[in-house]
């Protein structure tokens, strides 16, 4: 493997030397005779900086420039700046695909290789000079090349007759998605008219997080018309550092009087704030709010260095980094503090992104998940994690974003739990969202194990947007050769004959489509309009959310895949709420406010979906009392003197109401169910009791069936047990909000139902849960 490079192209040994690297690392010297030949799909999974996208460009270009052999350079020079594009490089962020195409200019350049980035922000005189002679490398977004495909398919054949390679970077970021339904669709249909569905073009596939590695190939080529070779590292590349912090919010603020306090104003209010900022010595003895202490952490962790903070929220990242921004002006000293989340102008994202990458200047990004992925932002320090983690493969992404060259990653987590009193609720007796951030951190770290991808799902909205598209592309095609092409050559590899002959009956009622007298399918006229319109590329939408209304009363909103039902209890802004009407096409919902009913718990209000196993580990952890990580003979510690105390507290409570055992619990007057699954499970057992007529509540994976004692619910599951249990498609009828994705509007209403059965209810996940705990439920009485 240490010759491996001799393998390449001269100029490109050249280049590598001109690095100054000592040799190659670990992935690039096993990715270079599979890429090479040509002959093959490949997996690239290492992590992040460990060499990726070099692994794949050195022996593509490699290889590009090598298809030119028997000419000289100069020939190869002038002929290739119009002999097609070789490369072909896709990418989920338009950040990305500039930062690559800065990383990339010094090998075109030695090459003398085209290379364009090519997206809506790229500049057009770039694009005019690919178009004009198309050569070189391609970096693009699927919605781009969407754009392409349907409005200039004749330049799309010309251009990519000769293509060598596709790659996907981050290709975990589309995986199970329907924009990675797209993008699979999408490469389809170019080999389609490229005429190279018989000798497919070879797809790489670079990421960091892929769950389940062995059955990712077939996700990156549905129809396996290519086998694909996987390359993983198999030595460490660099140590971790962990540490969970735990921080108490107080029952009741009350300001300490010591002379050794300085004043401190968190949020709009001013709370009293020790000079010892050290979270073991917080929470507890502390009682100002965890909010103030968690800010008073970070600006003395963060300062002076370069890290991550992820605060899952956009109104959390904004607050923390105006606290924080707020503390350098009143100590006198120069802001390293920002905020970078979706809604930012592009000009300040790329401000913040280009100072981390200089590291001239301390600076510290609060940031959502849009630094998740590989834009190179140089050295970070530390990555800090506030709140817990929406999956353990975003928590291993946020990681793999320090300890980059050479250095240890570092990851905290700093995790709030309300302080427990006569009025607590048992889920935050529970300290859920803490064991919710132990169990991940013992995935990632023990088990290596991320959330695979769900394969499970239909994309009907992606399908119908297919069709559109690729009539648009061809003018007219037939039934037969769309099922053909989207179907069973492409990734759409679920939908059935019946299912398609639905979907396209519907897209005619709705004039999307017309069929002509020679069977050939027409865009109809709202198909034409839809088509023509410059938002038709991308089959996401912009976030939508439902306005949550009591009276004439707006409360605030809610993401539009949360599920509601009529007469269904929901916790918002820290009340309790019954659910009176839901109405589609306003996107408002009607709420009562409902009495009694003791405190809603802090945690469980998240709408992103939490894997099985997540919860499973959550289990084990409680019913072993102990979350600490085996090495060797030691086991290691990772949560601090307040994190610790918190676990101890959710042991407590774990064991006073023996939940080891005992999956159904009477408190307050009402049941509790404890299922220790993820939420697809979760949610249709939740539906099950509505259908039965329970008024139900559901947070962190806990259900409580309100006003009814645990021996009513035991009997109820014991016939859930012993029955056979409704379809997936059979629950989803009964939820009214069900158009969740981009064209779920203009689905037949049969598709409707099995598309979201699928994505949101787990029927074999539950009935082997009803077996699992069957000798645990109290039968007898």
């Amino acid at each position: 493997m240490r010759d491996a490079h001799l393998q390449l192209d001269f100029r490109i040994q050249r280049w590598i030397f001109n690095q100054g690297w000592s040799g190659l690392r670990e992935v690039q010297a096993k990715a270079i005779a599979p890429i090479l030949s040509g002959k093959t799909d490949v997996l690239i999974s290492a992590a992040t900086a460990a060499g990726k996208t070099e692994a794949f460009f050195l022996p593509a270009c490699s290889a590009l420039v090598k298809s030119y052999d028997g000419q000289n350079v100069d020939e190869y020079e002038k002929d290739s700046q119009g002999n097609g594009v070789g490369i072909l490089y896709i990418s989920p962020l338009k950040a990305l695909i500039n930062d690559q195409y800065r990383r990339l200019e010094s090998l075109a350049d030695l090459l003398d290789m085209q290379v364009t980035p090519w997206h809506g922000d790229s500049p057009q005189s770039k694009k005019n000079k690919q178009k004009k002679s198309p050569s070189g490398i391609i970096l693009i977004t699927p919605e781009s090349l969407e754009s392409l495909l349907v409005r200039d398919a004749g330049w799309v054949k010309q251009a990519f007759s000769n293509l060598k390679y596709i790659v996907i970077d981050e290709f975990h970021a589309f995986l199970g998605s329907e924009r990675g339904q797209h993008l699979l669709s999408l490469l389809t249909r170019l080999e389609h008219v490229t005429e190279r569905l018989n000798s497919p073009i070879p797809r790489v596939a670079l990421s960091a997080t892929l769950g389940e590695l062995k059955s990712v190939p077939q996700s990156l080529r549905p129809n396996q018309s290519l086998p694909c070779v996987i390359i993983e590292e198999d030595e460490a590349t660099a140590s971790i550092k962990v540490q969970i912090k735990g921080y108490i919010e107080p029952s009741q603020l009350a300001l300490r009087s010591n002379n050794e306090n300085v004043n401190f104003e968190s949020f709009g209010s001013k709370y009293s704030l020790s000079k010892d900022t050290d979270s073991e010595n917080m929470g507890i003895q502390h009682p100002y709010t965890a909010e103030a202490q968690v800010c008073a952490d970070l600006y003395r962790l963060c300062r002076g260095g370069s890290h991550l903070v992820f605060a899952n929220s956009r109104n959390r990242t904004e607050m923390i980094a105006t606290e924080l921004s707020e503390l350098c002006e009143r100590n006198i000293v120069p802001n390293e503090f920002f905020p970078h989340h979706g809604s930012l102008s592009k000009e300040l994202r790329e401000t913040l992104e280009a100072r981390l990458q200089k590291e001239a200047l301390p600076t510290t990004a609060i940031c959502t998940m849009t630094l998740e992925l590989g834009i190179d932002i140089g050295k970070v320090d530390t990555v800090v994690q506030v709140t817990a983690p929406h999956s353990v493969a975003s928590l291993r992404q946020r990681l793999g974003r320090s300890g980059r060259r050479g250095g240890s990653a570092v990851l905290r987590m700093l995790i709030t739990e309300k302080e427990i009193s006569k009025d607590t609720n048992l889920i935050d007796d529970l300290r859920l969202e803490l064991i919710q951030s132990l169990a991940m951190i013992r995935l990632l770290i023990v088990d290596r194990w991320f959330e695979p991808a769900d394969t499970s799902l239909y994309h009907f909205s992606t399908l119908l947007h297919q069709v559109l598209a690729t009539i648009g592309q061809w003018g007219g095609i037939r039934a037969d050769q769309l099922y053909m092409l989207l179907c069973k050559q492409g990734p759409f590899q679920k939908i059935q004959p019946t299912h398609f002959k639905s979907l396209l009956s519907q897209m005619g009622n709705a004039q999307l489509l017309t069929q002509l007298g020679n069977n050939q399918l027409v865009l109809g006229i709202v198909g034409e309009r839809i088509v023509g319109h410059y938002t038709f590329y991308a089959v996401f939408k912009t976030p939508e959310e439902y306005r949550i209304v009591a009276g004439n009363r707006t409360l605030g909103t809610l993401p539009i895949e949360t599920m509601l039902l009529p007469e269904q209890y929901i916790i918002f802004g820290g009340r309790r709420w019954q659910v009176k009407d839901v109405d589609i096409d306003k996107k408002v919902v009607d709420v009562i406010s409902v009495k009694g009913g003791g405190k809603p718990p802090a945690f469980g209000d998240s709408s992103m979906s939490i894997h099985d196993r997540v919860r499973r580990e959550m289990y084990e952890i409680l019913n072993n009392g102990d979350y600490r990580i085996a090495v060797g003979k030691q086991y290691l510690n990772f949560a601090d003197t307040t994190a610790r105390h918190l676990f101890l507290e959710s042991m407590d409570t774990f064991n006073r109401y023996d939940l080891s055992k005992r999956p159904v619990i009477d408190k307050d007057g009402h049941s509790y169910i404890f299922m220790w699954r993820g939420d697809k499970i979760v949610n249709t057992l939740k539906m099950l009791l509505i259908r039965d007529d329970f008024v139900v509540e559901d947070y962190a994976g806990v259900i409580r069936v309100d006003k009814v004692d645990s021996i009513q619910v035991s009997r109820f599951l014991k016939r859930l047990s012993n029955q056979t249990l409704p379809t997936a498609t059979e629950l989803a009828e009964t939820v009214p909000n069900k158009m969740i994705e981009k064209f779920d509007e203009y689905l037949p209403d049969d598709l409707l139902n099995i598309g979201y059965g699928a994505q949101m209810f787990d029927i074999v996940g539950l009935k082997e849960w009803l077996e699992h705990f069957k000798n645990k439920l109290s039968f007898s009485v």
